[in-house]
């Protein structure tokens, strides 16, 4: 639909922006620069900086690429800023006494501990959670973490990359069917792949079986599969919305009538999807956890 004859005037006003070197601006080439993965890193008042690349690994025929990326910088990050977190919780406490309520900061990082381990662990995973806590609350500090990073300047999120995700839906599916396994023995386990219901027996029992276990098999990967394309989605599409939105300033900021009004609704909007972003961040990570701790309990338990 035509814009009308008051928003045609001046014709530049129409076509996109250019910088100060004559070059036209690029939404999609922003939104990519921010979201998807590349061989330099952005470092504030520094600029692009080239990261080490290092020729492939041959595997047979299988093709291996080590070189560190700005997601793998942004996953060492995390990592990092993981570990100092629950190491600034721990000995906040130790110094505070285990017989004392802690306070500031473990105050809150214990709060979440205990709400994982007992509202989520405990109930999905049932007994023998314990040894799974560990885990589970590594999963949830750090998506957490990488999720937040993804929301500051000269940041990026990790979990926007789908060979991240995948990677740690794996860990899920391997922890699962390898606690399965040995939870109920090698015969109980290959009922949950090759399953008729109870009190089957001649014809309908090979059927059910022959329709039964491309359905259980297909259920296994499905998980995982769920499990990486949820928390991928959500926070690539995050902030697919946040620079669609500051793009509005770009291309309809020349408008004389409309330059501030423009300029400060996609402000205004953008902050208000930035504060739903640091929601979602946490949601995105107890969503994560609870369908991982899910998943081991089903297995676990065959009933």
């Amino acid at each position: 639909m035509a814009l009308p004859a008051f928003l045609q005037e001046p014709a530049a006003a129409q076509e996109p922006a250019a910088d100060t070197h004559g070059e036209v601006f690029n939404l999609g080439d922003m939104i990519a620069h921010h979201i998807l993965n590349s061989g330099e890193y952005e470092l504030p008042f520094v600029g692009p900086v080239h990261l080490p690349a290092w020729d492939p690994i041959q595997l047979g025929g299988l093709t291996l690429d080590v070189s560190i990326t700005k997601h793998v910088v942004l996953l060492l990050l995390a990592a990092l800023m993981t570990f100092a977190m629950v190491m600034v919780a721990t000995r906040t406490l130790m110094r505070q006494g285990m017989n004392t309520a802690p306070s500031g900061f473990a105050n809150a990082i214990e709060a979440i501990v205990v709400f994982l381990r007992d509202d989520l662990c405990k109930e999905f995973i049932g007994h023998g959670y314990e040894r799974f806590v560990p885990l589970i609350l590594t999963f949830f500090f750090y998506i957490l973490t990488m999720n937040l990073l993804g929301l500051v300047p000269w940041g990026g999120s990790a979990t926007g990359n789908l060979a991240v995700t995948a990677t740690l839906a794996i860990i899920t599916f391997v922890v699962t069917e390898v606690s399965g396994f040995l939870t109920l023995g090698a015969r109980k386990y290959m009922r949950t792949i090759f399953y008729a219901p109870p009190g089957t027996s001649g014809f309908v029992k090979y059927a059910m079986l022959a329709i039964m276990t491309p359905v259980e098999l297909l259920g296994k990967l499905t998980k995982p599969f769920a499990l990486a394309i949820r928390l991928f989605a959500n926070m690539t599409a995050g902030h697919m919305l946040i620079f669609s939105l500051l793009g509005f300033i770009i291309f309809f900021g020349d408008l004389a009538f409309g330059r501030w009004l423009i300029a400060g609704g996609s402000f205004a909007f953008v902050s208000a999807v930035l504060l739903l972003e640091v929601l979602i961040a946490f949601i995105q990570a107890y969503i994560f956890a609870m369908l991982s701790a899910v998943f081991i309990g089903l297995m676990r338990h065959e009933h």
